[in-house]
């Protein structure tokens, strides 16, 4: 009786953690195809529209470092729940049509999001560290199905259903409000209302650490290779020979293409003494099909390169999610690693977009912006090697590394 309990109370957590997921990104890939029509009708530049969606990005990088604090004063659970109510929020603020209300709702939603992002690896390792692998497998597969369907059915949604752009954000409102439903028990459970637990390894300063950094790295530099492409490759495909609506197309079908390798890498990995042969492979992905591209050629073929880039980035956000559990002895590290991971990542997420713009504006062409994207993915493939190291961050090997299943 008290298994068929715990498994019951297992899944309801599993059920929870995969609609926390489905919250994580849409509300911000959603945007972008909207991006045009926001603009016109709030009479906004271009330039002031492109903060709608860097202002989640800066709030990840400012918030991720304090979010693991906040998680072990109020209980992780309580503080996913406060957060989702906050990203629900922000979602509601937004989507009113004032300005103001726009950029106040965006910084709600995003840090609803960096809290839940960076303490999602610390309910992983601490309710199944012997599932890191096919749990991380299933938050990050899920997080990548809803952000490839937000940005393909945001214009349907705003033009087709006639519900305006508003309105069209606005329906992401009720996925946070089912996730908020879903994860309520998590706060009936007697362990939610107390710090995490750790093993005494938890004290170590990440910033002293070289594996902290290697996992650090990897996770930044796999972020600039997601958002740079987020944000550029439409433009560079057009540039290539493409339509524009055959490359807008293209940024959904990148997306669509990574969520096998997404849903699979983590459990790969977490069956394996080391992960530095998948970080082989995911540089030469990444390598492959910035070299294609930059070359350029028919349709067929920039179609081929763009698949090869989406199975790329989806095998190393989930690599790099995973990482965050592996490398870490307990929860309570699992969430400091988490933190400073994603504040520097995302703060490199936030600056490579720009980057990648104005190198194009200096010289006028995609080779130089190419080039740079190719010369990062080197620098991933050699934090990655160190990252995949079978130790902890404190400096202990794992009694066993094969946290698959």
């Amino acid at each position: 009786m008290k298994n068929t309990h715990s498994n019951t109370n297992s899944f309801i957590l599993i059920i929870g953690i995969i609609f926390i997921a489905y919250n994580l990104r849409p509300s911000i890939t959603s945007v972008g195809p909207l991006i045009g029509v926001i603009r016109t009708d709030l009479h906004i530049s271009n330039g002031v529209a492109g903060m709608i969606t860097t202002l989640p990005l800066i709030a990840f990088a400012l918030l991720s470092l304090a979010a693991p604090k906040i998680g072990r004063k109020l209980g992780n659970e309580l503080t996913i729940f406060i957060s989702l109510l906050v990203l629900m929020f922000g979602i509601i603020i937004r989507s009113s049509g004032a300005l103001g209300l726009l950029f106040l709702g965006t910084a709600l939603i995003g840090m609803g999001i960096a809290i839940c992002n960076v303490l999602l690896p610390a309910i992983v390792k601490q309710s199944f560290p012997l599932k890191v692998g096919i749990m991380t497998s299933v938050y990050s597969t899920s997080m990548g199905i809803c952000a490839a369907t937000a940005s393909g059915i945001s214009i349907p949604l705003a033009k087709s259903f006639g519900l305006g752009w508003q309105k069209s954000l606005l329906v992401w409102a009720i996925f946070a409000g089912i996730a908020l439903v879903i994860w309520f028990p998590q706060l009936l459970k007697s362990k939610s209302t107390r710090p995490i637990h750790n093993t005494g390894l938890s004290s170590v300063n990440m910033l002293r650490s070289k594996l902290a950094w290697q996992v650090t790295l990897f996770m930044g530099l796999q972020s600039v290779l997601f958002y740079c492409p987020i944000a550029w490759l439409p433009q560079i495909l057009i540039a290539k020979g493409l339509s524009v609506e055959a490359s807008g197309w293209m940024l959904s079908f990148m997306q669509f293409s990574g969520l096998p390798a997404s849903f699979l890498t983590p459990m790969i990995a977490g069956k394996m003494n080391n992960q530095r042969g998948i970080v082989l492979i995911i540089g030469s992905l990444f390598f492959a099909s910035l070299i294609g591209i930059l070359i350029g050629g028919g349709s067929g073929f920039l179609t081929f390169c763009v698949v090869l880039l989406g199975i790329g980035q989806g095998a190393s956000i989930s690599l790099a999610l995973t990482m965050l559990s592996l490398r870490a002895a307990d929860a309570a590290q699992a969430s400091q690693l988490s933190g400073m991971a994603q504040s520097l990542g995302y703060l490199l997420a936030a600056i490579g977009p720009i980057l990648i713009g104005l190198l194009f504006d200096i010289t006028l062409s995609w080779t130089t912006p190419l080039i740079t994207l190719i010369i990062v993915t080197v620098a991933l493939t050699a934090a990655g090697l160190g990252a995949g190291r079978n130790v902890y961050i404190a400096g202990k090997s794992p009694v066993s590394s094969k946290l698959g299943f």
